[in-house]
């Protein structure tokens, strides 16, 4: 619209003519001009730097040369408009080019053209350029701003969305590892106890005590899975929340896995001290896993070995057993892949394999600093 308003009141200015037309020249070289600037102005966003040369060249050129009007509307206004476009859309060093250019058309303009050395003229003309470049020049400056900012305003929300799905992560690992932990501890204590219930099956104050067993052992297992889907649909902060098992209760999980007939023993170097939740929760979970991987893959076990040591650099947890290991115990699957996450999670490490002469070998080491 620009383009057009320009090419429609250059020609007007030319051909009517209105008194902003000076000089002498040719209408049709004249007209030949307005269309052409207009034309170049239909660029000035994205080529700006070339809609100014064309402006600024056919002015100095042709004027100069005598053979076109000196011209408003037609030559003056596309001259401020494309000043403005270069100081604005330029890039790189497009709007430095462009005020070169823009200068030294000027200068020759005003040494050569008699009707652009009155000084009234030379201030106008040249207070005019200087505010279209000066405009264009802020407003550059103000766009970038704008787009840097809002560029930054992605970048957060982009990182921000990376650290809330890091979290979800986490917090899924988290969870599953517990659920596993959970459920894994007792079906393998249940599955045990069924299988010796049947073995036994004439015995019946054996029978009652295996199914004791199970009994009990399913509705820690289903009270522990209720307190977990209610810590995860109720959001309200105050509700209920039960203290999680930490080292203390290893003791009881070995009485546990004594009472449902594997041969646990453990032994405590070192003398204990407090412990960070995480880590203590950490720790019995390891002991658990463990055993849970005994109960379910070492046939053949005479003894298992528990062991908790509270050195100098951390906590150490050795469990071991004489079993004949079989699938599932060579560190894939999901309860060891927990362990090692516990453990790393706290900056610990796990190792776990075949013992030296038989059975396999499950070996933590949790840092713990002395207070």
């Amino acid at each position: 619209m620009i383009a057009l308003a320009v090419l429609v009141v250059g020609l007007l200015e030319v051909w009517v003519p209105f008194v902003s037309r000076a000089g002498d020249g040719n209408l049709w070289l004249s007209s030949a001009q307005v269309v052409i600037v207009a034309a170049a102005m239909v660029v000035r966003r994205t080529r700006p730097l070339i809609a100014a040369g064309v402006a600024f060249i056919l002015f100095s050129g042709l004027h100069i040369a005598g053979v076109t009007y000196l011209l408003f509307y037609g030559q003056f206004v596309p001259m401020v408009l494309t000043t403005f476009a270069v100081a604005r859309h330029g890039k790189g060093r497009e709007p430095y080019l462009g005020a070169a250019l823009i200068i030294g058309t000027m200068l020759v303009g005003d040494l050569l053209v008699p009707e652009l050395q009155v000084p009234d003229e030379i201030v106008f003309h040249w207070s005019v350029l200087f505010g279209a470049y000066a405009l264009g020049t802020w407003q550059r400056v103000m766009a970038n701003q704008a787009a840097l900012a809002r560029q930054q305003a992605i970048d957060v929300q982009v990182q921000a969305a990376a650290r809330t799905a890091q979290a979800i992560l986490e917090e899924r690992t988290r969870m599953a590892r517990e659920l596993h932990d959970v459920v894994a501890h007792a079906m393998s204590v249940i599955v045990v106890q069924a299988g010796a219930a049947q073995l036994v099956s004439d015995d019946e104050d054996e029978v009652r005590r295996s199914l004791e067993t199970i009994r009990l052992t399913g509705a820690e297992a289903l009270g522990e899975m209720r307190r977990f889907v209610t810590m995860l649909r109720d959001q309200d902060e105050t509700a209920l929340r039960v203290p999680q098992p930490g080292l203390a209760a290893v003791t009881q999980l070995v009485d546990d896995a004594r009472d449902s007939g594997l041969p646990v023993t453990l032994a405590v170097h070192g003398t204990p001290r407090g412990l960070p939740a995480g880590i203590d929760l950490a720790a019995y979970r390891i002991v658990q896993e463990a055993l849970t991987n005994v109960r379910r893959h070492a046939t053949g076990a005479a003894a298992v070995e528990v062991t908790v040591d509270h050195a100098e650099d951390g906590l150490h947890l050795r469990v071991r057993d004489d079993g004949t290991s079989v699938a599932g115990t060579t560190g894939s699957g999901h309860g060891l892949i927990g362990m090692r996450e516990r453990g790393e999670l706290y900056g610990g490490s796990l190792h776990t394999g075949p013992a030296d002469q038989r059975g396999f070998l499950v070996e933590a080491v949790l840092p713990v600093e002395r207070s």
